[in-house]
């Protein structure tokens, strides 16, 4: 109980104020137990908790009275006398009196609510008006620390955030006048009994009403630095998820905070939560349109036919800008397990060089760790990984990175670093469709890349065939055809040797059979002569019979395709069984071509060696080329020792011919 008056010599010993727990020898207790006025004297009333004041006073006797109030205990009156007793009659007399009491108390109660409820609904309004109006964070946290502390009667009050790696950040703070407030914005660590902490750990209003033995380093600067001895805090949920803290801490020893402090509180962390909501949806819509501007601008770049090298700069730039605040860099994965800075942004070091080999990356950071797994991966610390001492040197505390696929295949991956602190532990997420856009611009850049190299060796390889054309009937047929020219010549004019007209004839007639064998020849390899005859069918069975290895052929193919497919099918085969022969060392061939549902799929099999690779040559290069020049994919698997498999798939009509989307080829 409280003392909230004292009257006469017990006033000193018993102030306004003083506070003591009901015991059961207490004459107020056996008054409260039993709901009516009861009489101490003698030997108990010296006994008590107050014995020691009894005895100072020289008290003999005491009554108390319960006081009601609205139906109920509100409190308690007590008198005491230092005469024997006091006379009979007497609890009757304070009954009455009390009931006059109870009715004031009641109405001074009353008006008190009402007040309060005023106060309480003004102070509201005017935090409601700051959230309707979209202030700024900054001025709404300062509005509701002030107006919490104001209306509750506090000494100081706060409003902190719970942050990412277990600490809380103060982020208003008020005090009452001539109050001093040397908050200290920390961040703080959650290890303590303290407000802040146990909000935390249970996610409920929290009361201290004594900071002597709390730990942690908090409540320590509370209790010996403010001087508090009374706190009361309030979590802030947003969108069900604890966002932070509202506290109010008061320096009176005797009288603490108010019991419906707590309750009364609630009512300014929900308006401080929809206003929190509103901001981050507010923000996130911002953030979503910076980001639909960042990607369209990364379209643009690769409609414009910009350089990779230009992509991939502006792709860590629109990184660092959204996701980091210490460093971007895109690293692409290379054939031989080695990885190649190709674009950094932000943080640098000696182990940052652009364009060239990524290296002394620790095998347990991201880069290790992305091209191990393909998987997006994550260093909250870089002092607890082996190796991070360069990281650490160049100011960064943790990073993200993301895998880059580009069809199929982990290209690289981007990876945003940061010096404050961990990232949050949505960036992935984040990150997510950012790094699948970017990976469409850059298979769109690479594809860009590649066809303009594709489009170069298809031009320099009808270069080459032209001048073998050219040289082949400079040197063969056209010399051929200009002596047999000058040997008719001979015939028609007198002979002088004696030679017989008919025979120089007969000869002049077998050269010239030779010389369209020739040409025939030729022509064949410009186009052979038996697809535009009978077909691809016959064309494969043909190219079969004249293998040197044997030819396992399975051919479904009913009718003619148009002309450009069967003879880019027709070249693919016959490079095969050729590159079969002369480098894979196999002993059989199998070839199979099937047409379904508007597609020809084609393999070409071979058991020899293996280890054909399309980069290093210039055959399965060319014919590469032709197939996707079609509108077709060419893929080789070819391991060491296991043989070599080329699939084609180009696209058909039912009746043959390109489908009305090919495009030209």
């Amino acid at each position: 109980m409280t003392v909230l008056g004292s009257y006469g010599r017990v006033s000193g010993e018993v102030p306004v104020g003083y506070r003591v727990k009901l015991d059961p020898g207490m004459v107020t207790t056996v008054a409260l137990r039993t709901g009516r006025p009861a009489r101490i004297n003698g030997e108990r009333l010296a006994t008590g908790p107050f014995g020691a004041i009894v005895g100072r006073l020289g008290m003999r006797a005491a009554v108390a009275t319960p006081i009601v109030v609205e139906g109920h205990y509100w409190g308690v009156a007590v008198a005491a006398t230092s005469r024997e007793d006091f006379p009979p009659g007497t609890e009757s007399r304070m009954a009455e009196f009390m009931e006059l009491a109870a009715t004031a108390i009641a109405n001074a109660e009353s008006r008190a609510r009402v007040t309060r409820l005023a106060e309480e609904q003004a102070a509201l309004r005017r935090v409601a008006t700051l959230v309707a109006r979209e202030a700024v964070p900054q001025e709404l946290f300062a509005a509701v620390t002030e107006e919490a502390g104001r209306l509750l009667g506090a000494h100081l009050a706060g409003m902190a955030r719970y942050e990412s790696d277990h600490t809380v950040t103060v982020l208003a703070t008020w005090a009452a006048e001539g109050e001093q407030h040397p908050l200290v914005p920390g961040p703080w660590p959650l290890e303590g009994g303290d407000l802040a902490s146990t909000v935390f750990q249970t996610g409920r209003p929290v009361r201290i009403d004594d900071y002597h033995g709390v730990p942690g380093r908090i409540a320590a600067f509370v209790r010996e630095e403010l001087g508090i001895s009374s706190s009361v805090a309030s979590p802030i949920l947003v969108a069900g998820r604890l966002w932070g803290v509202l506290f109010l801490h008061s320096k009176q020893t005797r009288q603490p905070l108010p019991r419906d402090t707590e309750s009364r509180l609630a009512g300014f962390t929900e308006l401080v939560a929809t206003a929190i909501a509103n901001a981050q949806t507010a923000q996130k819509l911002r953030e979503l349109a910076d980001m639909q501007a960042s990607l369209r601008r990364l379209a643009m770049l690769v409609a414009r036919g910009e350089s990779p090298e230009a992509v991939f700069a502006a792709v860590t730039r629109e990184a660092l800008r959204h996701f980091g605040n210490g460093t971007a860099r895109m690293i692409r994965f290379e054939l031989d397990g080695t990885a190649t800075l190709v674009a950094n942004e932000g943080t640098t070091g000696p182990h940052v060089r652009v364009g060239e080999r990524w290296e002394g990356y620790p095998p347990t950071g991201l880069t290790a760790t992305v091209l191990r797994t393909g998987r997006a991966a994550r260093v909250d610390d870089y002092r607890d990984i082996p190796g991070g001492e360069p990281y650490l040197a160049e100011g960064l505390r943790s990073a993200v990175a993301m895998p880059v696929h580009v069809n199929a295949r982990l290209w690289g991956m981007i990876a945003v670093g940061s010096g404050h602190g961990r990232l949050p532990p949505d960036t992935e997420q984040r990150m997510t469709e950012f790094t699948e856009l970017v990976a469409t611009a850059v298979a769109n850049a690479q594809s860009r890349g590649e066809l303009i190299i594709s489009r170069a060796r298809i031009v320099a390889a009808s270069d080459e065939a032209r001048r073998r054309i050219e040289r082949d009937l400079h040197d063969g047929a056209q010399q051929r055809l200009v002596a047999l020219a000058l040997r008719l010549r001979m015939a028609a004019e007198p002979s002088t040797a004696g030679g017989e007209p008919r025979t120089e004839m007969a000869d002049a007639a077998a050269e010239l059979m030779s010389v369209i064998d020739d040409l025939r020849e030729i022509s064949r390899g410009i186009h052979p002569a038996i697809l535009s005859n009978a077909g691809l069918r016959p064309a494969l069975r043909a190219l079969g019979r004249h293998s040197v290895v044997p030819v396992e052929l399975d051919v479904r193919v009913d009718g003619r395709l148009s002309e450009p497919v069967e003879v880019g099918v027709y070249y693919v085969v016959s490079e095969m069984l050729a590159n079969a022969e002369k480098h894979a060392r196999a002993s059989v061939v199998e070839v199979s071509a099937e047409t379904s549902g508007g597609t020809l799929r084609v393999r070409v099999r071979d058991d020899g060696i293996g280890g054909a690779d399309p980069v290093r040559g210039s055959g399965l290069l060319g014919l590469k080329d032709r197939i996707e020049a079609l509108g077709g994919t060419f893929s080789v698997h070819s391991p060491a020792g296991r043989g070599t498999t080329v699939t084609c798939e180009l696209p058909v009509t039912a009746g043959g011919g390109y489908p009305d989307t090919h495009p030209a080829g």
